[in-house]
């Protein structure tokens, strides 16, 4: 009543700022946007939307009870932000303990993110972790134009044991070609990984993994950074007191002959020497004692290589009582042209040794024409021989 009496004498209404929202600017019902693509043509040019236009004095209509929902344009691949939103990798292992060889197949990838600058020439890198990066990588090849990459190769890690298998981890990353890239170092397009402890001896298992974003650690401020380091490091460093590597050696008494074969077949995950994050390798072979007699010998070198393969075999004459009271001393070096050689790491055989080196020298003695095929760690402390 009041304020029909203050209408009547000509003085406005006082109206709250929710009543004025509400009346001046509210253009009716509350509607929902459909479509992003409707306020911004210009991202879907091959969508042509026309915006509505809105009555600033809408009549009054009945209200409305239901209203159509439509259903959203399926999201352009590789645009989504969900897991998925990387691909995903099918791959298959198999620890072949047998061999002590860990066979890594890399099928295929599904629904890859394109990188920015739009290449898709993908393939995959294999490392294991921890270990050092370039002792433990493999790569696929190539396969180009496509994201959907299939590969169906089989990337293969020799001198792999039961020990390695309970404690370290598969990390497979999807790359693409740096050949395409002026930077030398691309991130990859997505990485996993997969700890082998829960593979099963001589049986294969198959995986269908989605990809994960790289992941970096800090760099620790005690290491001294050269200019233009990159303050974080792949966290695949090798890890304090980690092996100098692996040999694998063949070991026969030949009744024929009248004399031991040794055999250097490969080595694998030898630690890296020279500048370039290789070695040179070589081995060299030494019979103590030996007099008189031919104790010494050396294979050849394989250039820039962590995983090299000999398959050099050499012949220590004598009977074997004569051989049982030897020790076979085996080392592998980094050959260095013009300095000094760098001991990278060795082993020794005896019946004195202890373990499985002293298992494979006593075992090889007591048969006749029978090759004994056995990895050995490598020992980082020089060898020493007592008279």
């Amino acid at each position: 009543m009041a304020g029909m009496v203050a209408v009547s004498r000509g003085r406005p209404p006082r109206v709250s700022m929710q009543e004025h929202m509400a009346i001046d600017v509210s253009p009716g019902p509350i509607r929902p946007i459909h479509l992003i693509s409707d306020y911004f043509p210009h991202f879907y040019p091959f969508t042509k939307h026309s915006l509505p236009t809105l009555d600033p004095h809408p009549a009054v209509t009945p209200a409305i009870h239901s209203s159509p929902q439509l259903q959203p344009d399926p999201e352009p691949e590789g645009d989504s932000d969900d897991s998925t939103a990387l691909g995903t990798l099918e791959f298959t292992l198999l620890f072949d303990a047998d061999n002590s060889a860990l066979h890594c197949t890399a099928h295929r990838a599904k629904g890859l993110k394109p990188p920015a600058s739009g290449s898709v020439d993908t393939y995959v890198k294999a490392n294991l972790l921890p270990g050092t990066s370039k002792a433990s990588q493999l790569r696929t090849r190539t396969v180009r134009g496509t994201r959907g990459p299939v590969w169906e190769e089989t990337l293969t890690y020799h001198g792999f044991t039961c020990q390695d298998a309970g404690r370290k981890t598969l990390r497979l990353c999807v790359c693409e070609d740096p050949r395409l890239r002026r930077r030398r170092r691309a991130p990859p397009l997505g990485e996993l990984r997969v700890p082998l402890r829960k593979l099963v001896p001589n049986r294969a298992r198959s995986f269908d993994v989605c990809l994960e974003k790289r992941k970096l650690t800090k760099r620790p401020k005690s290491l001294d950074t050269a200019r233009g380091m990159s303050l974080y490091e792949e966290d695949e460093v090798e890890a304090a007191g980690e092996e100098r590597g692996r040999i694998l050696l063949s070991l026969c008494y030949s009744s024929q002959q009248g004399g031991l074969l040794v055999g250097v077949l490969r080595c694998a995950h030898l630690a890296p020497m020279d500048a370039n994050g290789y070695s040179d390798p070589f081995v060299r072979l030494f019979l103590h004692p030996n007099v008189g007699k031919r104790s010494k010998y050396k294979t050849s070198v394989r250039k820039k290589t962590l995983n090299p393969e000999f398959n050099e075999e050499f012949f220590y004459a004598g009977p074997r009582e004569e051989l049982a009271q030897k020790t076979l001393l085996v080392s592998v070096w980094d050959y260095d042209l013009g300095t000094a050689d760098d001991f990278i790491g060795g082993v020794q055989l005896s019946s004195q040794a202890g373990g499985e080196c002293q298992q494979h020298w006593c075992e090889c003695l007591g048969r006749s024409d029978c090759r004994l095929e056995l990895w050995h760690p490598l020992d980082g402390a020089p060898l020493q021989l007592s008279d």
